[in-house]
């Protein structure tokens, strides 16, 4: 019997215009996004989604909303320096791979109105020294003010590469000393890094498709193909979240993992499977109705300006 792994199956992203909008406007009318609370993490995969949007149909009314979820989230979580993670009480602190984020999203919406690409700039410079070890690694979770690390912080093992990727995304001349020091830390971590969990998985394989050629990339994406195929249970059809974790599957997390499937154009039918079992699936508590949720259910569907595609 042969067995099918992920990288036997190329396809391309899909564009489920149709499908998102009719989503957005059920979460609108919900208040689950964009008029729920405040989470960086969702609000920056939200404005590249409106960025997608507006690629596809050129209505004004995407990069308005775009424009308005920014403010919001200045106005609301932006800090002295940096962004809290969230509006709820128990997100407090700063996360660099938000922040990253953040500056991805504000990258995407400055290809429309260049003021945004200056916003990221200035918020990459204006971290990157709180975060950054040069040499030693990228302090995962900083408290709110950016003054020390958060008590049960360490070092994140993706976070050189979310750093240096989404720098030279957005300035490889003006963020040079900052993309330099990133390159040391991947530098000296491609080649032993083993991510264990399925968000992680699919980040990377995002992050790799930018720089397919390079060798970290390469490496990475076939390591991160091979430990995604150990995850996946079939039936249903889900990537369960880690190694003897058969059982455990968020739906948000999944949508990861299709997300960096399909930006690196393979595995169209567990992309497929995936939305389909959790279209079904409930887990019976808050993920269920969280905008995380909901929000990465949409890129998954609709990935556009999340890939290395500008017309897409």
């Amino acid at each position: 019997m042969t067995v099918r792994t992920v990288s036997q199956d190329p396809a391309p992203p899909l564009h489920d215009v149709d499908g998102v909008l009719a989503r957005l406007e059920r979460m609108e009318r919900e208040g689950i996004w964009p008029n729920g609370l405040r989470y960086l993490w969702t609000d920056a995969f939200g404005v590249v989604l409106l960025v997608s949007l507006w690629r596809l149909t050129h209505e004004a009314r995407h990069v308005e909303q775009a424009q308005w979820v920014v403010s919001e989230v200045e106005r609301v979580l932006g800090r002295a320096r940096g962004f809290r993670i969230g509006e709820a009480p128990e997100r407090s602190g700063q996360y660099y791979h938000y922040l990253a984020m953040w500056m991805f999203a504000l990258g995407r919406l400055g290809t429309i109105d260049s003021r945004y690409q200056e916003k990221a700039v200035a918020l990459a410079r204006d971290v990157h020294s709180a975060f950054v070890l040069p040499g030693r690694g990228v302090v995962w979770k900083m408290r709110e003010d950016l003054s020390a690390p958060d008590p049960e912080s360490g070092l994140g093992s993706l976070d050189p590469f979310h750093g240096m990727v989404v720098y030279r995304q957005l300035d490889a001349v003006r963020l040079v000393a900052e993309i330099a020091e990133m390159e040391m830390l991947v530098q000296a971590s491609w080649r032993n890094l083993t991510i264990p969990q399925d968000l992680g998985l699919g980040m990377m394989l995002w992050l790799t498709h930018f720089f397919p050629d390079e060798a970290w990339a390469r490496l990475q994406r076939e390591r991160s193909l091979v430990l995604l195929d150990r995850l996946w249970i079939d039936p249903p059809g889900y990537f369960c979240r880690g190694p003897g974790q058969r059982r455990v599957r968020f739906a948000f997390t999944n949508y990861g993992v299709a997300l960096g499937l399909q930006s690196c154009g393979v595995s169209g039918g567990r992309v497929r499977r995936v939305l389909e079992y959790f279209d079904r699936y409930r887990s019976g508590d808050h993920d269920d109705q969280d905008a995380i949720t909901h929000v990465m259910g949409c890129v998954a569907r609709l990935p556009g300006a999340f890939l290395d595609t500008p017309g897409d």
